[in-house]
């Protein structure tokens, strides 16, 4: 038994399996696999090819430059300062001009700071004392403004006091003012220009439009109506983003300026062009937020006529601008164009294949396109035909022409048959029962080559009692010799019947005979 189930399993390794098409005349089946092809192609053609444009191929390694040029000018009077005028090489930080630059719109000032001997600031919690061994000399402030000098200066009879440090003095006591020192830089102008180049394309562009007119960077600005000019108003581009400038000129914050390229090569280099968007990158919902706004600290030095060294303090609070850029290109190829075709008539093997479970598993008559679509066949030298299509075929002992009636010895139909079938040799048993009974599988033994194994499904008679009789023996059986046709082996009268295709009755033997001599054939398989 070992042997000869690993002899089958060695020659199974030999079999092939090849596909067979069956045209199923199924209108719901057919309507689904439609739709299924339609869905795919609109895929293919609308989104992949239309909208992706998987047809090209792309260059994401973008070179870029930027420069930028901020101009402006307001006019400011205040107690620290006086009456100052305010040009691009006051507030604009740096002033070379790159991606990233800064808008002064609001200051703390602190004048004349000249390095001596002073009382740290109260807001400095390290600097706080009660006596001078609480101010070790030569320490440093943890976050303050100088160095210890072991003395502990109280303002009066106040028991508590701040430590005295040796820094640029007086420090930084002023708060930030509720109001923006330069809130009409809000219609100050700012010039971004981008260069662009994609090396593997070889292709270079400016975001400038390309024009002879020398008053058009003068006069345009940046907008709906205008979208290919690179200036733009500061106030614009805060309000661009949901935010107010007044509002963010307070305490200042960081605007993100996206550049973002898509060029489709296939066209002319004249509609390449960027298109902007614009973001506020800091933590714009807690105004409260000690992380919120943005501000530094920078100083201007001088002398006096007694030749000691001063400084003006500032603490700066503006709006910091970060321009971004990146992009793509792309030009046709035909080597992803084959790949995404061949991807896409890939994928129209997928409505094949749901259409197929739908078909043998989940439809009424699954069994019957399953029985259609799966069969196994022989080499061409053992193979013949089969029965009932307008030839005769002959066995020993048995002849099975398309005629429907041709007589069988009883003994043969009440027993068993014997008979060849494509060189093998098959044994159909029936056994006799007294009614009422229900036959179940017969036995249908092919004897080959390679010994005896089952092959081929066969009908069960089913009887139950007669008109006006007692009782009776179902004594017949059919076998279906091939798909769709099926051979009928009834008990009485002695005959046989092959029905074509499509022309089954369901009963096994046609004539009206007493209730023990016929039956009903029915599929138990």
């Amino acid at each position: 038994m070992g042997q000869a189930g690993c002899k089958g399993l060695y020659q199974s390794l030999f079999d092939y399996k090849t596909e067979k098409y069956v045209i199923a005349k199924n209108k719901k089946v057919g309507l689904l696999y439609r739709l299924l092809q339609v869905s795919i192609l609109t895929y293919l053609v609308v989104w992949v090819f239309l909208v992706k444009k998987c047809y090209q191929d792309t260059d994401t390694s973008l070179q870029s430059s930027i420069i930028t040029k901020v101009k402006g000018v307001t006019f400011t009077n205040t107690s620290e300062l006086g009456e100052r005028l305010w040009d691009v090489a006051d507030y604009v930080i740096p002033p070379q001009g790159e991606n990233v630059f800064f808008v002064i719109t609001n200051l703390v000032v602190t004048p004349n700071q000249r390095q001596e001997t002073c009382a740290e600031s109260e807001s400095i919690p390290d600097a706080l004392c009660y006596e001078d061994s609480d101010c070790p000399p030569g320490e440093p402030v943890v976050a303050g403004n100088g160095v210890r000098t072991g003395r502990c200066l109280r303002a009066g009879s106040e028991q508590k006091g701040t430590c005295e440090i040796f820094a640029w003095c007086p420090v930084e006591t002023k708060s930030r003012p509720a109001k923006p020192l330069l809130g009409e830089a809000e219609d100050f102008t700012v010039y971004i220009k981008n260069f662009v180049r994609f090396p593997k394309f070889n292709f270079s562009k400016t975001n400038v439009l390309d024009t002879t007119d020398r008053a058009f960077l003068k006069s345009c600005k940046f907008g709906p109506k205008d979208p290919y000019c690179p200036i733009f108003r500061l106030g614009s581009v805060v309000s661009w983003t949901g935010s107010s400038f007044q509002e963010i000129a307070v305490q200042g914050g960081v605007i993100g300026i996206q550049i973002e390229w898509d060029c489709d090569l296939d066209r002319a280099p004249s509609e390449c062009y960027p298109r902007y968007y614009f973001n506020r990158l800091d933590n714009r919902f807690s105004e409260n937020s000690l992380s919120s706004g943005y501000n530094f600290r920078f100083a201007k030095y001088y002398r006096d006529a007694a030749g000691v060294e001063l400084r003006t303090l500032f603490k700066a609070y503006g709006i910091r601008f970060d321009v971004m850029v990146n992009g793509k290109a792309g030009k046709f190829n035909i080597i992803p164009t084959v790949i995404n075709v061949g991807s896409g008539v890939a994928l129209m093997g997928v409505g094949s294949f749901f259409c197929d479970l739908v078909l043998i598993y989940f439809i009424k008559k699954s069994h019957f396109y399953r029985d259609k679509k799966y069969e196994e066949a022989r080499a061409a030298g053992r193979r013949q035909d089969h029965p009932g299509h307008g030839q005769e075929t002959s066995f020993p002992g048995l002849a099975l022409p398309r005629s429907p009636q041709v007589t069988l010895d009883q003994s043969q139909a009440a027993l068993g048959l014997s008979f060849s079938l494509c060189g093998m040799r098959v044994l159909v048993y029936i056994q006799c029962l007294p009614a009422p009974t229900i036959l179940g599988f017969l036995d249908l033994v092919v004897l080959g080559p390679r010994g005896p194994r089952p092959n081929g499904r066969v009908l069960a008679a089913e009887h139950g009692p007669g008109r006006g009789g007692a009782g009776g023996a179902a004594r017949g059986a059919g076998w279906r010799s091939r798909p769709g046709e099926w051979l009928c082996v009834p008990a009485a009268p002695p005959a046989y019947q092959v029905w074509p295709p499509g022309e089954w009755k369901g009963e096994c033997g046609a004539a009206a005979e007493p209730a023990d001599r016929g039956g009903i054939a029915r599929a138990v398989g």
